[in-house]
């Protein structure tokens, strides 16, 4: 599997956007694997992935494909990697909001956590959501970086600035590096 994340930076913290640029609309278990590619990727950067799976609805409270499938990646995702840190499905409000989540959903794994992954459903809304916060300001975007990848292969926008080139060459060179340290078995 191959996913496409973004990294978000602006006052309030480094979030970790997923998958914006490779899987239009993945089922379940194409889901599990881009949470799966989203911890080691957030890892790889030095911080601990607290993720949450994006839906319009929280805890089952809308009926649709797109719950079914987030809450059904969660639990999966749950049993393959129990010590992971992730919930939903939620909203992005409730996931980046830690008091409206903390009161409203107490159950949640994610309660008293602050959130810094953020996997979508589908490449529409992924897309959608990093545009947005492109576009309104006050937030550095980093990427796409592509994701399971067997070599240190990313890729820029058309339009890319001197700075979004620096971004993705250092993250290549120190993904290279990264790959040469580990030796096959």
């Amino acid at each position: 599997r191959v996913g496409g994340m973004y990294i978000i930076r602006n006052k309030k913290g480094t979030y970790f956007l997923a998958d914006t640029s490779v899987n239009i609309n993945p089922d379940v278990n194409q889901l599990v694997d881009i949470i799966g590619l989203s911890a080691r990727a957030v890892r790889f950067f030095d911080f601990e992935p607290k993720i949450a799976v994006l839906s319009y609805s929280n805890f089952g409270s809308q009926k649709g494909e797109i719950p079914t499938k987030a809450a059904e990646a969660v639990k999966l995702a749950k049993e393959k990697w129990p010590d992971l840190i992730i919930d939903g499905e939620m909203q992005a409000n409730v996931a980046l909001n830690s008091e409206l989540l903390d009161k409203a959903f107490p159950f949640s794994t994610l309660v008293g956590e602050k959130v810094n992954t953020l996997v979508f459903p589908d490449l529409s809304s992924a897309n959608i959501a990093y545009n947005l916060l492109m576009e309104i300001g006050g937030n550095e975007a980093i990427g796409p970086i592509l994701m399971g990848m067997k070599k240190p292969v990313h890729i820029l926008q058309n339009g890319s600035s001197v700075r979004d080139i620096f971004n993705i060459a250092a993250i290549a060179a120190v993904d290279a590096q990264s790959k040469k340290m580990i030796k096959p078995k």
